[in-house]
């Protein structure tokens, strides 16, 4: 039976979701560049939208689009070597490549995106380029979002990006996982990029859901990889936090899709498989004798995942916990999450002066989640307008649909 036009459109839509930077990541291998491959990629998909509809769909999508992909930059390389005799040099060494690309895997790590990590992760980029430059290829996440997450303005990050790219070329910087001796230097970014991967699954800074499945899921997927490439305990702390985290997923959204906060969580609905898996992999890194920030982030976690219920949670060991984090990697956003730990341990009042300290340096003036936990803390104590202009400055800055609706609410329990 014939595909519909609608329903080859819906599969295609489907497949570029779910295969589309796997896709990618595997035509820069074989192209050897950033822009031919996001070319290459988009005219395999127009045309599986323009031959699947009579020739049918192929048993396996992925490897289409490889090949696909490939020949169609062949093609246009052949039409730009008339011009360009470095075009029908590359022309040569692709078409040399072999005849089912997308079965060529290294034999020690069969994975192109985490490939493609390492690629952005070079020491030759600046750090900020290549976290900036891995989310926004590896992902497919906007300059905007990238932006929100780093707390700069999108030209900023934008241009970091371009650099980036430009660099990998002109220094030709290889597409592959490095030596063994030369992954400890590159292991703090690749960490610190997973980790983004999975807040921006975890925790969507923009859109219609609270989180973004599909993210998350990659990377843990990424962080298992790396874990049997190279086990550090850090790798292995990582691993143990974005399990424990991820555990909750079934319990932060109602059935509508509206956000339920931590303390106001079904702890029924967390994954049991997730959170065992989670505090045997923290046990395994507590074993090193280097205690990095992702095992303590995940030590963290673990005390929310072990307490039975938000009045049984040790909110001294997490304000320790946190106090131990800062010194290893100071950061405001950290202190903010120490602050709101402190106003559950010794109340409101405190909690609300140690953000107010930070808010008060400007650190976080454009952090939405630092003037929602402001307005929070003013709401318990009655500080009624104090509150209100909190909850309109987070609003202001929120960009997540469920997360306006969550201010709104809060801003109408003031009215009321």
């Amino acid at each position: 039976m014939k595909n519909s036009p609608d329903h080859i459109s819906q599969l295609v839509d489907e497949i570029y979701r779910k295969e589309s930077r796997r896709v990618f990541a595997t035509l820069i291998r074989l192209l050897g560049d950033f822009d031919l491959a996001e070319d290459a990629m988009h005219d395999a998909f127009k045309t599986a939208l323009e031959q699947w509809d009579d020739k049918g769909i192929p048993s396996n999508p992925r490897a289409w689009l490889i090949s696909t992909g490939r020949f169609k930059a062949i093609d246009r390389m052949r039409r730009q070597s008339k011009f360009d005799p470095l075009h029908a040099k590359q022309t040569r060494n692709i078409k040399a490549d072999i005849a089912d690309p997308s079965m060529q895997v290294d034999k020690k790590i069969e994975d192109d995106i985490l490939r493609l990590i390492f690629t952005c992760c070079h020491p030759a980029l600046s750090s900020d380029a290549r976290a900036a430059m891995t989310l926004r290829e590896v992902c497919n996440l906007t300059t905007e979002e990238i932006a929100r997450a780093f707390l700069v303005k999108p030209p900023t990050l934008a241009q970091r990006i371009v650099r980036a790219k430009a660099k990998i070329r002109e220094a030709k910087i290889p597409f592959q996982v490095p030596p063994e001796h030369e992954l400890p230097d590159r292991l703090e970014t690749v960490l610190q990029v997973i980790y983004l991967i999975f807040n921006e699954g975890y925790y969507a800074s923009s859109g219609k859901t609270v989180t973004r499945l599909d993210l998350s899921r990659e990377a843990i997927r990424l962080g298992r990889l790396l874990l049997d490439l190279l086990p550090d305990p850090e790798v292995v702390g990582l691993l143990a936090l974005m399990l424990l985290h991820e555990s909750r997923r079934p319990a932060r959204t109602t059935p509508t899709g509206d956000l339920v906060l931590l303390e106001e969580q079904d702890r029924s609905l967390w994954d049991p498989d997730m959170i065992e898996e989670g505090l045997s992999l923290l046990k395994q890194a507590f074993t090193s004798n280097r205690i990095g920030p992702y095992v303590l982030q995940a030590a963290i976690a673990a005390a929310h995942a072990e307490a039975k219920s938000p009045d049984t949670t040790d909110w001294s060991q997490i304000v320790g916990l946190y106090s131990l984090l800062l010194r290893v990697n100071p950061s405001p956003v950290i202190e903010l999450n120490r602050a709101v730990a402190i106003a559950m341990r010794d109340g409101p009042e405190a909690g609300l002066n140690e953000i107010n300290t930070i808010l008060d340096r400007g650190e976080l003036s454009d952090y939405h989640l630092a003037h929602s936990a402001q307005a929070e803390l003013c709401q318990k104590l009655g500080q009624t307008k104090e509150a209100r202009a909190s909850w309109e400055r987070a609003l202001a800055l929120a960009q997540q649909n469920p997360e306006r609706r969550f201010i709104k609410r809060k801003l109408n329990e003031l009215g009321r």
